[in-house]
Order: C-alpha cells, then structure tokens, then sequence
C-alpha cells in the first residue's frame, strides 16, 4: 500500500484546561506540515470546537471522520497529539478496530509517532496513555467535585457565565428592579394566578431573563422554584445550608411558593379561563357552589344537580353582571380601613406559618414511618387505623391554615391600591383579575331571581376575607 491520498486531519480545542491547550490554528499548522514530510495527502480537515474528549458528549466531525473511515473514503489519520482524539480507553478501542479493519494509518506530531498494522509495542503504548489520560481526567473531575461541594457549603454562588436573575453579575449583590420583579411573581403565584399568566404579563412590559428572552412558563417556575431567591444555596437539588447572600423572598414565602406551583401542577388545570369568578360563587338556595356553563353566546353561572355536583339545579344568574358587581365590590374594598385590619392580621398570622410548615413535614414523615412499620407486620391494621387518624388530621388541620396564611403575600401587594387597580383593570388578563379577587372575596352568596328580566344587585351577597 503506497502513502495516503486523502487522508483527514483531526484537531481539536476544548474549553478544559489540561493537555497542551493548543489552538486549532497550531495543531492544523504542525499536522500540515507532518503530512508535507510524510508524503501524504490530504482531502479534509476535522475539526471540533469547545468540546472536551472526555466528557462523553458527541464530537460531530470525529464522528464524521470515523464514518468517512468505515466507508474507505480517508485512508490515513493526522493528529496532533493523542489527548486531541482520546482521552477514553473504550472510545480508543473502537476508533483503534476501524483502522485496523481498513489498514488505515495513524501519525502525531508530538508524543508517540502514530499506529500501522502491526505495530505491537505502539498500540501498547497508546492504550497505557489513554488509560493515563482517563485516570488524570477522573481525578480532575474528583478535584472539581469536591471544590464544588465544599463552595456550596461554604455558601458561595456557582460558577456559570450568566447572572442570575433579581442579581449582579457577581451573583451576591441584590439588583433592586429584578428583586421588585421576583417579589411580585413569588406573591401572584402564592395569590394563585397561573405561571403562563404571569409571564405573560412581563412581557407585556417588556421584562426578560438575564439573557435577553421573553419569559415562558418554563424558566418562571425555574426562577421561582430556585431556592437561591429565598438565600439557601443548593448543591445537586439538596439544600445544604444558608447562603452568602441577602434573600430575595423568606423561606416561608418559598414554602408557600412551592405549594402553590405543586398543588397547580397536580390539578393540571391547562384550558384558559373563561370566567372570573369560577368556585367563588354559592348557590342561595341550597349553599352548594354555583358552576360555569355558556348557553349559546351567554355565559351563565348555575346551580346543578346530579351526583357530580350535588345542588339543587333551581338557581341560575348571567355571569357579566355579576362579575362587573363584584370586581367593582372588591376594588372599593381594597382602600377600605377593613382590609388594612386584614392584612394587619394575616401578616401576624404569617409568623406562625414557618412553625406551622415544619410541623407539617414532621406530621408527614411520621405517617411515612407508620406506614412502614405496618407494612413490616410489627403492628396490625387496627393498631395502624388508630394511630393513623388523628395524623391525618393534624396533618388536615395544618394545611387548610397554611392555605389562609399564603394569601397575605398577594393582599400586601394590592391592599390601599384599589383606585389605581380599577384604572388598569380591563389591562390586567382574567387569571389576575381573578387572583385579585380570590384574595379579597372569600366566597359570593347568589339568591333567587325576583322574576324580573333585568339584573337585580341585591341577589349578590358577598362574604369577605377576614
């Protein structure tokens, strides 16, 4: 077989710091030249950019030279050096068995001169070099680790090219505007408004991620689920203590955050909101709750009967009028004095809200340790039925408390700022305006029609937050 006619170059430069660190202008130089002294010829250059040989990520243009190999359209291979094509024995193997099966060449530059057919001592000695190489990336991605941990531990922000949102760009320093953005999502999620909403909004005034993009769903629960925004530093999704920096919310808003974001996830509630006041509304006759229903081109709140719902299905009213009186109701009862009596009381009531959540995990991990216990046979179901009731109950308790208390965080944000909210009210979307509601109106009484054709505002009772 005489000198390759269309042999390939590899070269290779990653953004790791170990081996030579070589540009690819250097190694392509060098490979050019060994082709030039060799007398070989060669038809195309491989290159790979940012990408490590040990990571395990796919390197396109090595897998494309191996494929070009395997079809006998490179009959010789150049290379710098050999931690620019392997750093993995198994992958080394491989690329090893196609040279071998199509008789095809190997020259570096530097370090080993290259492999042929039957070149004993040279196949050993690249073998021993990348496993040299796999342990020496091994032992640099211990180091990393534990240099990672012992950081998270210590509190200090993670390394990464982007700044997080609500952050400077030393990860530490509070950006006031961003802090203002993160606060107002954190209380309309709590308030229950939707993520999709929500990030529909910051678009609307033309808010983004520290990169540049729109806000989706997506990356706004990311940012709210992130505990870095109530100060805990997290490392491989376990928090492993406080952080360096200020938080942006407590960890009780965080809690209650979460909770929010995980009760919405399991309804997955997806089609969009039609009417303002769904679950709100109560029937006069029989106290159940009044559902949506359209009837052509009106859309109607209705009592209904039936096993599903349970009403007396005597009692119907048309939604728009309804809910122009209540909406109107609520914003004039933000600026009252009532609601700043209200959210004086809700944010006492907050301070209990760490303590009433920890007893909540403590009441959860016990039912989880009584359940083991009988499913090892130690005590029998009657035992396990005794001990188990008055858990859920606590368990039942502690819940419908935690629900009162998260609706403070959205109460704070409108409460004295009704006036302003009826000027922009037809600007806000119909998951807001509903949060806004939910927040102020605990639930609406609709009585019986006097038989008139027309709306009639005293059948509405509204039956406020306290």
């Amino acid at each position: 077989m005489g000198e390759p006619r269309n042999a390939a170059i590899y070269v290779r430069i990653s953004s790791d710091q170990d081996g030579l660190g070589l540009g690819v202008e250097r190694q392509l130089k060098d490979c050019v030249r060994l082709a030039q002294d060799l007398g070989w010829q060669v038809a195309e250059v491989y290159q790979d950019n940012d990408v490590s040989a040990s990571t395990g990520r796919a390197r396109p243009a090595y897998l494309r030279m191996v494929d070009d190999i395997a079809r006998g359209e490179r009959d010789g291979v150049l290379v710098y050096h050999q931690d620019r094509l392997h750093r993995d024995p198994l992958e080394f193997e491989h690329f090893r068995t196609v040279l071998e099966k199509h008789g095809t060449p190997l020259r570096f530059v530097a370090g080993l001169s290259g492999l042929a057919d039957g070149d004993g001592d040279g196949l050993l000695a690249l073998r021993i070099m990348s496993a040299v190489a796999a342990n020496e990336t091994a032992t640099k991605k211990r180091r990393v680790r534990r240099k990672m941990r012992a950081n998270a531990e210590a509190g200090l922000p993670h390394g990464g090219p982007n700044r997080p949102f609500g952050f400077e760009d030393d990860k530490i320093t509070h950006r006031p505007d961003e802090v203002a953005v993160v606060r107002e999502c954190a209380a309309r999620v709590i308030g229950g408004e939707s993520l999709r909403s929500i990030a529909a909004a910051l678009g609307a005034e033309g808010v983004t991620t520290t990169t540049g993009k729109p806000w989706q769903s997506t990356n706004l629960r990311v940012l709210l689920r992130n505990p870095r925004i109530a100060g805990l530093r997290d490392h491989k999704g376990e928090i492993v203590g406080p952080a360096v920096w200020d938080p942006i919310i407590t960890v009780e808003q965080r809690d209650l955050v979460l909770r929010a974001l995980d009760a919405r996830s399991t309804s997955n509630r997806r089609a969009p909101r039609r009417y303002l006041l769904s679950g709100m509304l109560r029937c006069g006759k029989c106290g159940e709750r009044l559902y949506s229903a359209a009837r052509r081109t009106t859309r109607r709140y209705v009592c209904q009967s039936g096993p599903d719902h349970g009403g007396c299905g005597g009692l119907t009213v048309v939604a728009a009028p309804v809910e122009d009186l209540i909406h109107k109701a609520v914003l004039i009862r933000l600026d009252s004095p009532e609601m700043v009596d209200v959210l004086a009381g809700r944010t006492a009531a907050d301070e209990r809200t760490a303590g009433l959540i920890e007893q909540l995990t403590q009441d959860r991990a016990q039912l989880e340790e009584l359940a083991a216990v009988y499913a090892q046979r130690q005590i029998t179901v009657k035992e396990w039925m005794a001990a188990r009731n008055p858990i859920e109950a606590r368990i039942r308790s502690t819940e419908q408390q935690i629900t009162r208390a998260s609706d403070s965080a959205e109460l704070a944000s409108i409460v004295g700022h009704g006036n302003a909210l009826s000027q922009s009210w037809s600007e806000l979307n119909l998951d807001r305006q509903a949060a806004i509601v939910r927040a102020v109106l605990d639930h609406a009484v609709i009585h019986p029609s006097n038989g008139g054709r027309r709306f009639d505002p005293n059948r509405v009772q509204a039956l406020w937050v306290v």
